[in-house]
């Protein structure tokens, strides 16, 4: 009467969907600001400098790429949850720094704050604790779509609420959501196992191994594509669309709604029909597209909304199947400690991102900031397409339901 190997159980679920949110949660720290951060950081003294307001983005990936790697290790050593729950306190009394800050200066302090709460290897790791190894991927893949998710639904959502509460309520959110999520992991994550102490990690193995270096290269430039564009994009959508920050909606609603309608067929064909390669490959090159758009056409309201589409998608596709390419190419072993590098390089993606779109586009413009993502774009693509891409697994019983 057990359930077929190819059901995930109601715990796995449970964890999954927990987990997830706990994760998005986390991840408006970031994203909820990015739309209107640029616009309301004029208001403040220092907020003319770009590269000053690039570098108060990325300071939250600066911090989380020092902590990622000795949270996930104290994970092992003191237990997950006590992990998560620490770094969420932690990631809170940020926000709150945010909300109150006088100027640029303590907006920093505040994102650092936000990013030393680095919970997301630990979450990631307690996720594999929970799961057996051939609903692994479905896991990660929720955690990866829920950043995507929270990404979409935060530039959609981010003018409307700055133009209700704030950027001071906003980072206030984010902070009551936070300690909302320590609530969600203890009431709904299932029992996490014993800490298992001290434990060597193969960091060396990890590092070098060179599947995972490439996927590593990926999300470091994924992400740094994302905080370098969205320097800019809410400048762009105000001088060339016409919009106010609080109408920015109206661009990214639409957006958001379609690129969701194609991304999901294109992950489902990509987990369920062994098309990883191609479509992975695909968004590289979509992505790439959009910033070669957006240098030579992206001077009206109308083309700046079809690159924001066509950048959902990929963004989208790409947050889903990273991990859960990571998550499948690590050693059995070494799961913990590819997931603590893969976010280290995440947060550092970020934190460069930031620093160096601002900074790019106070001295250079905008065009060479998109210019810059086009060049670390077409080096992934390249490196994809020598990727040794990890089998389907396909049980007895999955295939008998296919």
């Amino acid at each position: 009467m057990s359930a077929p190997s190819d059901r995930m159980s109601p715990d796995e679920r449970r964890a999954g969907v927990s987990l997830a949110s706990i994760f998005a949660l986390r991840m408006l720290g970031l994203f909820l600001i990015l739309p209107v951060f640029s616009v309301y950081a004029k208001t403040l003294p220092g907020g003319d400098n770009l590269a000053l307001v690039g570098f108060a983005l990325g300071a939250y990936g600066l911090t989380q790429a020092f902590f990622q790697i000795p949270y996930g290790i104290a994970s092992d050593i003191f237990g997950r949850k006590q992990v998560i729950v620490l770094g969420l306190v932690i990631f809170a009394l940020g926000s709150f720094v945010a909300a109150w800050a006088p100027d640029m200066t303590w907006i920093i302090v505040g994102r650092v704050l936000q990013g030393a709460g680095a919970i997301s290897a630990a979450v990631t790791a307690l996720a594999a604790d929970l799961t057996r190894e051939e609903h692994r991927t479905k896991v990660m893949a929720m955690i990866g779509s829920s950043i995507g998710l929270v990404f979409a639904l935060s530039l959609v959502g981010a003018p409307l609420l700055y133009g209700w509460i704030g950027m001071g309520g906003l980072f206030s959110m984010t902070g009551i959501l936070a300690l909302a999520a320590i609530v969600l992991l203890i009431k709904a994550v299932p029992p996490a196992p014993a800490p298992l102490g001290h434990a060597k990690l193969p960091l060396r193995q990890v590092v070098l191994d060179p599947d995972l270096l490439r996927l590593n290269l990926g999300i470091f430039v994924l992400h740094m594509v994302q905080m370098a564009m969205f320097v800019v994009l809410p400048h762009a959508l105000v001088d060339h669309g016409g919009l106010q920050a609080a109408a920015h909606w109206k661009v990214y609603l639409p957006a958001v709604l379609v690129s969701f309608a194609v991304m999901v067929p294109a992950i489902i064909a990509a987990e369920r029909k062994d098309k990883m390669r191609p479509i992975f490959c695909a968004a590289i090159a979509l992505l790439l597209v959009v910033q070669v758009g957006l240098i030579f056409f992206g001077e009206s309201l109308w083309s700046l909304g079809l690159w924001l589409l066509l950048f959902f998608v990929a963004f989208n596709v790409l947050e889903a199947t990273l991990p859960s390419l990571v998550s499948r190419t690590a050693p059995p072993a070494a799961k913990g400690a590819a997931l603590g590098v893969y976010n280290t390089t995440q947060a550092m993606g970020l934190f460069i991102g930031g620093a160096a779109g601002g900074y790019i586009a106070q001295h250079f413009g905008d065009n060479v900031v998109f210019a810059v993502c086009a060049g670390l774009v077409l080096i992934w693509l390249v490196v994809a397409n020598s990727m040794n891409f990890p089998q389907r697994r396909v049980t007895p019983a999955a295939t008998q339901t296919n």
